[in-house]
């Protein structure tokens, strides 16, 4: 067996090994997609008839104040995931699997790529399900076959730049609980961007972080997608963020990783 077929076929069994605590363990799952659901709903339905007037004018309703916010909520959802992701690989390191598999005669590389292919079809699971909230209590976006297509992308290529982050910030965590701390303000951002209210609404200190941000260029990109808003400039920003964000993440991870155990 060559070396690529040998990593290939170490990598599929590991995300199976993911694959497999997610389904023994769908509560976590739908914890990850409890908090963005939880705040989509108290926005729309305790702040949404209020804030409604500040999205670029848009009507005092809350079924528009939804279609404005609803792609926050769904990077939410995908930042959500990043925690579980920290969370498992810190378990992973802390209890000594990753020791165990390192004595075994598996490809490195394939224990990382099992926990980032695993926690990238969850954190799209918790997307698709915000997105089905989303379209339950109302929102009705305009987007044809290609935006869907677009949007999945972007959202699949966030999920990738994060989940790498959130695996470097597992591997670095000393603790399961301080791993769990450390995508934290992941969360947050979305709050600090154009994902609930315009940035020029802002004070001028947190109007100039909230467009120079990366998640700002995201909700913009996927706001206009799905609404039929301009995109602008914003997209090749999101993208370039996000590569950005995946290869230095990338190389944090594996130098991490890499690093004797004993250190």
């Amino acid at each position: 067996m060559t070396t690529l077929a040998h990593a290939v076929g170490d990598s599929a069994t590991m995300v199976a090994r993911q694959l497999r605590h997610m389904l023994r363990y769908p509560s976590m799952t739908l914890l990850l997609a409890g908090m963005p659901i939880f705040f989509l709903l108290l926005f729309v339905y305790v702040f949404g008839g209020a804030m409604g007037p500040g999205t670029d004018g848009a009507a005092a309703s809350r079924a528009d104040y939804l279609d404005y916010i609803a792609p926050g909520i769904v990077l939410i959802a995908v930042t959500s995931a990043a925690q579980g992701t920290a969370i498992s690989v810190a378990m992973d390191m802390t209890e000594g699997v990753v020791a165990r598999f390192r004595t075994m005669d598996i490809a490195r590389v394939s224990v990382l790529t099992g926990h980032v292919v695993g926690s990238l079809i969850q954190a799209m699971l918790c997307a698709g399900l915000v997105v089905a909230v989303a379209l339950l209590i109302g929102f009705r976006p305009s987007a044809g076959p290609a935006e869907w297509l677009a949007t999945a992308g972007l959202l699949a290529l966030v999920s990738f730049a994060l989940t790498w982050l959130s695996v470097a910030l597992g591997l670095v965590a000393k603790t399961v609980e301080s791993a769990s701390n450390l995508p934290m303000p992941l969360v947050f951002l979305p709050f600090l961007g154009s994902g609930f209210v315009p940035t020029e609404t802002l004070p001028t200190g947190l109007r100039w972080f909230a467009e120079f941000q990366p998640f700002t260029p995201v909700i913009d990109t996927l706001r206009g997608l799905l609404t039929g808003t301009g995109i602008g400039d914003s997209g090749v920003a999101a993208v370039a963020w996000c590569v950005g964000i995946a290869l230095v993440s990338y190389l944090w991870a594996r130098k991490l990783y890499e690093r004797d155990p004993s250190v």
